[in-house]
Parts: C-alpha cells; sequence; structure tokens
C-alpha cells in the first residue's frame, strides 16, 4: 500500500485554516551559525519571537533537513542524511487543546491508525514549570487511556533542551506501537516497540543566559517525521522497503545483479547518499574542502567507496537515471530539481575525480609500507591509517586487508581517535572547521606559509632552541605565528628576526622536500613536535641549508618569490605563548 502522506498531512491542515508554506532551502540563507537546515522550525524561530509571517499566525509545510549527524549511523533501516518533516504551527494562535485535536484527528481520522497503537508522554514538570495535567487531561478527552500516557522529565518532555539558548518549551510526543506483538495495555517508553511519530512543542519560554522568561506569545511548533510514519502506514519495519525508497532500492539491485535482501546495509548506504547528494547539488552546491562543500564531498566519496562493495559502478547513466527517479518524486514539491543536468554533472565529476584519488591512494599505501619496510616497520600508525581514508578514502577495513596480505599491522586504536576527533569537527559547524592554519591554497597564502617556516628558525637563532611552534593561521593579508616564549620580545630581537628573514628572501634560497619515515626526519634535524599528529611517512621542506621542517606544504619554490617580510604587532597569547603578525609586500 502506497500513502503520500506529504498531501494528507498538508491538505489537512489547510483545510483547518492553515497556509501551506514552502521549504526552506537546505543551506541557511543568513546564518552562519549551522551548516544546514536540520528541523522543520529553524528558519521560522524570528516569528516565535513576536515578528509577524506575512502567511499569518497558523503554517504547515513540509521541510527538507540534513543532519551532519546521522551521516555514520546510515545503514541501518531508519537513519538518514536527508529526511522530510512535516511541522504545523501556530504563532500566537491556537495553542494545547487545539494542538493535541488537531494530531489526534490526522492519525486516526485520516491516516486511521488503530486508538490502541497510540500512546503519549507529557512533561513531568520541574522547579518552574507545572505538570502538564492539562495536556493529559486534552488526550484523555480524545480517547487515549490514562495507562497510556507517561509523565517524563526534561530529558525526554522539552525542547530543544534546558540549556540551548532561544525559545523553548515542553512537548508532548505521540508513540506508535510498531511490533506484531500483543499491545501491552500500559505504556511503557523505555519499551522500543513503542516508536515516537509526532512531537508537539509548546513554546511559550525563551532561555539566555540569565534563566528562562515568558515569551509574549505562545507558539506551537509540532514535527513528525516523513519517512517514519510513511514506514509505519504501509506496514513494513525497514524505512528503505517504503514507497519513498523501493524504487531507488530496486534500480540499484538491477544496476548490481545483487539483492537487497543480501546486501542491506551497503545499499541502504549507496541509496541515502545518492539521494543525499542530489538533493545538495539541486540547491547548486558543489563539492569543497569547507563548510557544506565539504559534507557534499564527503558523502560522494563514502558513496564510492561503499559502491565498490556491491560492484556499482557509479557511471553517468546510473547517476542519470537514479536522479530521474528523485525528480519525479520531488519536484513536486521542490522545483530546484528541475535543472537535473547540473545535478548529474556537479555528482559525476566529484565520482571521477575521486576514483582517480582512490588510484591514487593504492599507490600512496604501496609507497608507504615499502618505506616502512625499509626501516624494519611492520604497523601502521592510526595517523596513516586515518590519512589513508580521509584523504584518499581508504576506509580501516581496505588498508587493514591490504596490510595483512604483506604481513603487516595496523593500530586501530590510533586511528579511532583521530577518526573521533574528525566526527567531533564535523558536527561543529563552525566556520573555520574544515580551514586549518593555511586558509586556501592562493599564492599570497603560500608565500605566507613559506614565510612562516623562515619565522620559525629565526626565532630559534635569536631567542633559543627551545623556541617551538604553538600554532599558526595565515590568510592572503598576513601571517599569524604562535610560539613558546615566556616574555614580551624587546624592540631590538623583533628587528633581528625581521632581519633575518629578509636576508634569506633576498639569498633566493630553493625550497625542496623529500619523504622519510619519521626516525629518518628526526636524525636529520627537522623542526618537528615528534608526536602522533604525524603519521609513518612525512614531508620534509628545507629552504636552503637554513630551514628544515616536517610539513604538508604548499611552498613557493624560492625565496625571492615572498617580497619583504615586516612584523607588524608581537603580544601575549597566554602563559608562556607569544604571537607574531607579520606581512609581506
Amino acid at each position: 500500500m502506497t500513502v503520500n502522506v506529504k498531501d494528507i498531512y498538508l491538505n489537512y491542515f489547510k483545510e483547518n485554516g492553515h497556509v501551506i508554506i514552502p521549504s526552506a532551502p537546505l543551506i541557511p540563507e543568513n546564518d552562519p551559525t549551522c551548516l544546514f537546515n536540520s528541523t522543520g522550525i529553524q528558519p521560522l524561530v524570528p516569528y516565535l519571537l513576536g515578528e509577524k509571517h506575512p502567511q499569518g499566525k497558523r503554517l504547515c509545510d513540509v521541510q527538507k533537513c540534513f543532519r551532519l549527524t546521522d551521516i555514520d549511523e546510515v545503514g541501518d533501516s531508519t537513519h538518514h542524511t536527508f529526511f522530510e518533516m512535516l511541522g504545523n504551527w501556530s504563532l500566537g494562535d491556537y495553542f494545547k487543546k487545539e494542538s493535541i485535536k488537531y494530531s489526534f484527528d490526522l492519525l486516526t481520522k485520516h491516516f486511521n491508525i488503530p486508538l490502541e497503537r497510540l500512546a503519549v508522554t507529557v512533561f513531568k514538570g520541574n522547579d518552574f514549570v507545572d505538570k502538564d495535567c492539562d495536556s493529559a487531561n486534552y488526550w484523555m478527552e480524545m480517547g487515549i487511556d490514562k495507562d497510556r500516557i507517561a509523565y517524563l522529565d526534561s530529558d525526554s518532555n522539552w525542547w530543544p533542551n534546558m540549556t540551548n539558548i532561544g525559545p523553548a518549551g515542553p512537548d508532548t510526543e505521540i508513540f506508535y506501537f510498531r511490533s506484531d506483538d500483543e499491545i501491552p495495555q500500559k505504556f511503557n517508553p523505555e519499551d522500543d516497540r513503542w516508536v515516537e511519530i509526532w512531537n508537539n512543542v509548546f513554546m511559550e519560554y525563551y532561555h539566555d543566559e540569565d534563566g528562562y522568561t515568558k515569551l509574549e506569545q505562545k507558539n506551537i511548533d509540532t514535527g513528525m517525521g516523513v519517512e517514519r510514519i510513511t514506514a509505519i502506514l504501509e506496514g513494513v519495519n525497514d524505512n528503505y522497503l517504503s514507497s519513498i525508497w523501493i524504487d531507488l532500492i530496486k534500480l540499484i539491485e538491477d544496476y548490481t545483479n545483487l539483492s537487497y535482501e543480501d546486501n542491506k546495509k551497503n545499499i541502504r548506504i549507496v541509496a541515502d547518499h545518492m539521494k543525499a547528494a542530489i538533493m545538495l547539488a539541486s540547491e547548486g552546491l558543489y563539492p569543497s574542502n569547507t563548510d557544506q562543500g565539504y559534507i557534499l564531498r564527503r558523502i560522494i566519496r563514502r558513496l564510492v567507496r561503499i559502491s565498490k562493495h556491491i560492484n556499482l559502478d557509479i557511471n553517468k547513466q546510473f547517476i542519470t537515471d537514479f536522479t530521474n527517479i528523485i525528480q519525479n518524486k520531488y519536484v513536486k514539491y521542490y522545483n530546484e530539481l528541475e535543472n537535473s543536468e547540473k545535478i548529474i554533472n556537479i555528482i559525476f565529476d566529484e565520482v571521477i575525480k575521486f576514483s582517480k584519488t582512490l588510484e591514487k591512494g593504492l599507490k600512496e599505501f604501496n609507497k608507504i609500507c615499502n618505506i616502512l619496510e625499509s626501516q624494519g616497520i611492520d604497523k601502521i600508525n592510526g595517523k596513516t591509517v586515518f590519512r589513508l581514508y580521509d584523504t584518499y578514502g581508504f576506509p580501516p577495513e581496505m588498508t587493514e586487508e591490504e596490510a595483512r596480505n604483506i604481513g603487516f599491522d595496523i593500530d586501530m586504536e590510533g586511528f579511532s581517535k583521530f577518526f573521533k576527533e574528525h566526527q567531533e569537527k564535523s558536527k561543529a559547524g563552525s566556520k573555520e572547521k574544515f580551514k586549518g592554519g593555511l586558509a586556501d591554497n592562493s599564492i599570497e597564502n603560500v608565500k605566507y606559509h613559506t614565510a612562516t617556516h623562515l619565522l620559525h628558525q629565526a626565532l630559534k637563532d635569536v631567542l633559543g632552541d627551545d623556541v617551538n611552534q604553538k600554532g599558526s593561521n595565515i590568510n592572503s593579508q598576513r601571517l599569524r605565528f604562535d610560539f613558546s616564549f615566556g616574555r614580551k620580545l624587546t624592540d631590538d630581537e623583533k628587528k633581528k628576526v625581521e632581519n633575518i628573514v629578509n636576508e634569506k628572501i633576498k639569498e633566493g634560497l630553493d625550497v625542496n622536500v623529500c619523504e622519510m619515515s619519521l626516525d629518518e626526519a628526526k636524525k636529520s634535524g627537522a623542526i618537528g613536535l615528534f608526536t602522533n599528529k604525524y603519521g609513518d611517512i612525512v614531508k620534509v621542506y628545507s629552504i636552503g641549508n637554513y630551514s628544515k621542517e616536517i610539513c604538508g606544504g604548499p611552498h613557493v619554490k624560492n625565496t625571492s618569490e615572498l617580497g619583504t617580510f615586516k612584523i607588524i604587532k608581537e603580544e601575549a597569547v597566554s602563559s608562556g605563548v607569544r604571537r607574531i603578525k607579520a606581512t609581506l609586500s
């Protein structure tokens, strides 16, 4: 049975005085605080605070969403990176009683869910908000038995949580008994057979640094996941067997001659990531190394890697066929999908680039192993395993398999450490998280990066060998270099450092690079922290006979390209750490 929950939902609320508004883009407009819209309410926050919405006080929509936190969970029966949320809102109009009546009416009379399969939770109260007996009474008026109502604390029935800044409030959550077992009379929210299908938030508070205050208007914010409710209404326990996914699954089966039943995890990942990539590309997003583009690049890379496990060639025809299905399903709601040719080309170009990168990765793996073997080392450390994963797309199991074939071990514990750090960065959503110290590889940035090597050595010459780099940040206008030192530099010391750097620039020193094991780099006298931030094989950049440093690059070919170096500021960063800002002209 195929159920179009989106049309049923939107038509129901339209008949009840709500205006259907279009979905906001996946990429937030004028909101640098997050990478993607991940909830239905996110684009509407200003209107909860009293700003008047041009469409009135009663709204509903289907909002496309993307959640970073779900990327690594995809592969089970319920998680998706791209998904849709159904929502209805009251902006200072109706409140608890009407919201609960609408939800109950839609679920039982329009979605035809049997009453005996429903249960709810309500807020049990805290120091400043009373127990929500009103909501419980409204549910009982609708026909929900008191044994099917559970009172829970703020961890479960307060949205978004008790710490986030912004609009907030208690909620009531609606659960469905998703099992063929006999339905228990008493509702136990800890029983996994009961799954949440709808959340009604009574948003009447504002949280800031000083605590909670009442909003001028009481708001209703509800959210229901399209994928989950569709699977429930169609009677399947696997979201990927619902009408939303089944034709996409069938396409993958046709291309691979493999059955979904025997290859569930990999086929789910391919289907999910293809859809997510199409939706992101439809908004004009291109793969890149920063921000939203990094996420698109990441999911396409994972798509290509996983496709190899099921012998699927992600060629242009497959991308075209997949995009056509998505377009037919969703263009009614998201007209940006009309430009299918652009979408296909964005994804295909990245697939081609990454396929070549994978080939390079295998060559890099072999080179690493050859160098290690020559040093009598038969284990690849965690940093190297992670670099192969992050740069060349080698998942650790691929590295492990290749290593085992030649008698090598790999450090999985070390890999897990770096991978966890990588996940935390992915979830952070800050503007700088994917940039590191070098914002881009423009010629100006490359010059400044090379200049930091000269500065590092000059500081050692003037202040002593105990001086070590503690961090750097570079853009096209200046360099910022942090180093260990216990006091303010004198004017004379700053001038000496500046003169040394300019002298080395005028000498026109060649910049050369070679690869070697970490032990060889140590013995050669290269500057480096020599911690587990490095892999087994490192690049050592030498500037003439003056500077030798472990670094990933890039650099100019000769110091004569740098211009004139000038220190513009020297200051304290923290105890024992100083900072120099300098320019090239």
